[in-house]
């Protein structure tokens, strides 16, 4: 391997992760996208760029094929071909700063570098090609297909814009559903089971507007669903049912949006739910594993109606258990989960959106008290 080829060594991924970050917050449509989704294609055309560079420049025909199915599937998932190239573009000036970077610090020649900038450039022209190639292609044969026109009716309903419904019946009312679903041959499997509507991937992730829902097998990817509603109505459903995605990640099968309601508006105002945490659990240090251990307790207490039984079935320890890890989490906390007269449904609301907070990722939990 020569001096230059050194440069775009990348094998802890970081290259790779980096142009993710770039081409999601230089194209929109891109950031749409599951993220998952986006650094699966990302860094397999990295990798086959990186791979051809440090060859000589030389392609094969893996290499291409990797930067086609990134082209196609984009299509399907309905990304402009200019959001598409707005995202591989930043993704190659971030490689190109990086090996400039790396070459300046290791006080590689002028002369070398030159000449693997020429290098990157054709291997990039070369897979920008094919992946440019094998999107429009998949835009004409979706173009040609009932399928489209079909995809085509849902997206224009979904954002409320009108037209021509059909096949759609104006007179029915739909359940409106959005899941977390981009890759296209993950949707078409659940495509079979969302009939009796429409069904296809808008703004990159599974939608469908059906009138009955469907009954799915465990380890379905999570599906948010609205309640029937007439089609003027959907456009609403379908922003609440987006919203509810990101309320409830990490889930999955098939949910109801009202049973998401409360999740879905606490996201939306994550810097209050900071404020409750670091108000109600000032005194809980996030980094205590014993601290994290009353708080989840806590919670399922909370959910399971401040009743032992249900809660120590639910965490799977004794009721005693359950008894003693309530009474020390008031003694830690100086607080009691028991609500006040007259204000049950606030308390319990407050207690348990705090608590969410409190345990949720590490970057959006207060840093909590100092250790001693």
């Amino acid at each position: 391997m020569d001096r230059f080829s050194e440069l775009l060594r990348d094998d802890d991924g970081a290259i790779a992760d980096a142009a993710v970050r770039a081409a999601r917050v230089h194209s929109a449509p891109v950031a749409a996208l599951p993220e998952d989704e986006v650094r699966r294609h990302v860094r397999a055309v990295v990798r086959a760029a990186i791979g051809a560079i440090t060859a000589g420049g030389e392609l094969a025909e893996t290499d291409l094929r990797a930067a086609g199915r990134l082209g196609a599937d984009r299509a399907r998932q309905g990304v402009p071909v200019a959001a598409l190239l707005d995202g591989f573009q930043a993704g190659r000036a971030l490689i190109v700063r990086t090996v400039v970077e790396r070459g300046r610090a290791a006080g590689l020649p002028a002369d070398d570098l030159l000449e693997g900038m020429i290098r990157i450039d054709a291997v990039t022209t070369a897979l920008e090609h094919r992946m440019v190639h094998a999107h429009r292609i998949a835009e004409m044969e979706m173009a040609r297909t009932t399928r489209d026109a079909h995809a085509q009716v849902l997206r224009r309903v979904l954002h409320g814009e009108g037209g021509d419904l059909a096949p759609l019946d104006a007179a029915r009312a739909y359940h409106c559903l959005a899941g977390d679903v981009a890759d296209p041959r993950t949707a078409v499997s659940l495509e079979r089971r969302l009939t009796g509507g429409l069904c296809g991937l808008v703004d990159g992730r599974l939608a469908a507007l059906v009138p009955r829902l469907p009954d799915l097998p465990p380890g379905t990817p999570l599906l948010v669903a609205s309640p029937a509603v007439p089609l003027a109505d959907i456009p609403a459903m379908y922003a609440l049912c987006r919203a509810a995605l990101g309320a409830v990640d990490g889930e999955h099968g098939l949910h109801r949006l009202p049973d998401l309601a409360l999740a879905v508006a606490t996201s939306g105002a994550p810097d209050l739910g900071r404020l409750l945490a670091d108000t109600l659990l000032d005194r809980l240090d996030p980094r205590d594993d014993f601290h994290r251990q009353l708080a989840e307790t806590a919670l399922a207490y909370l959910d399971n109606d401040k009743r032992i039984e249900p809660t120590a079935g639910a965490l799977h320890v004794h009721p005693n258990t359950v008894k003693y890890r309530v009474r020390r989490f008031g003694d830690i906390t100086g607080r009691c989960l028991v609500p006040p007269t007259g204000g049950a449904v606030a308390h319990s609301a407050h207690w348990w959106w705090a608590l969410r907070t409190w345990l949720g990722p590490a970057s959006d939990r207060p840093p909590g008290p100092p250790r001693r």
